[in-house]
């Protein structure tokens, strides 16, 4: 090797994958979890033509100093959102993924209240939408993902699924002020069952770090609410126990 030289500056000439980060973007809705695809175009060579998929795209290695920083690009071309709950779920890597040849993705969920929202198709999206999430973390109103996104979604809901009943993670998608029946929805839609009125207020309020007041709401109700925001918004907190189930006499 030539003095001064070095492996580090030496051209790696090999085939390299292609390397992409992919969102998971949940908002609440009436039902309970919403996600946000986008429609992959039409016509040309692009692979799914028409199909809906996860936000997410390419690393460009000038913008992104990490993939992290990557996954927040992607986010506020979707959303606007510049910073929120942002939890990496896995990657994923295979020579079948992608079409186009050997691909990586970093997979990325991120919690969102809807009133924060303002979406946008950005690159080459033909549409963007949200679509209804099931108990069991798929999107069937979306019709067959594109690539390999319906087991990327699924992964993202499974984790989500692990954490919530021990965890702040719900009350990301409020947002604040915000009040304490509210607070319980939130959980109830992700849950996907009813939580005992009384001992969630109580765990709620007593629990050290989680929430604290923000003035009185006027609602327009006879006794107007308490208002409620986290302490902590760059992670959630973690409860000793999950939350009761709500009993007969709630």
């Amino acid at each position: 090797m030539p003095a001064g030289s070095s492996a580090a500056t030496s051209p790696m000439n090999f085939p390299r994958p292609l390397a992409t980060v992919d969102v998971v973007i949940l908002t609440l809705g009436a039902r309970g979890l919403r996600v946000l695809l986008v429609q992959r175009p039409g016509g040309g060579d692009e692979p799914f033509p028409k199909a809906w998929a996860l936000p997410g795209g390419f690393v460009d290695v000038q913008k992104d100093a990490d993939l992290q920083a990557c996954a927040l690009r992607k986010l506020h071309e979707k959303t606007a959102v510049r910073s929120t709950y942002l939890e990496q779920v896995g990657s994923w890597g295979a020579r079948a993924r992608d079409p186009r040849g050997w691909s990586i993705t970093c997979v990325y969920f991120a919690l969102l209240p809807q009133s924060a929202l303002h979406i946008g198709k950005g690159g080459n999206a033909a549409d963007v939408g949200w679509f209804d999430v099931e108990p069991d973390g798929t999107v069937p109103t979306a019709g067959p993902l594109a690539f390999d996104h319906e087991r990327l979604l699924t992964a993202a809901w499974q984790r989500i699924q692990s954490k919530v009943e021990y965890t702040s993670l719900p009350a990301f998608l409020l947002s604040e002020p915000f009040t304490l029946p509210q607070l319980q929805q939130a959980y109830e839609l992700v849950l996907g069952r009813e939580l005992d009125r009384s001992a969630f207020r109580r765990r709620a309020l007593s629990m050290p770090g989680f929430l604290r007041e923000a003035g009185v709401l006027r609602t327009g109700a006879p006794r107007a609410p308490m208002g409620y925001e986290l302490i902590d918004r760059q992670q959630p907190m973690v409860f000793p126990r999950a939350f009761e189930p709500r009993t007969t006499r709630d």
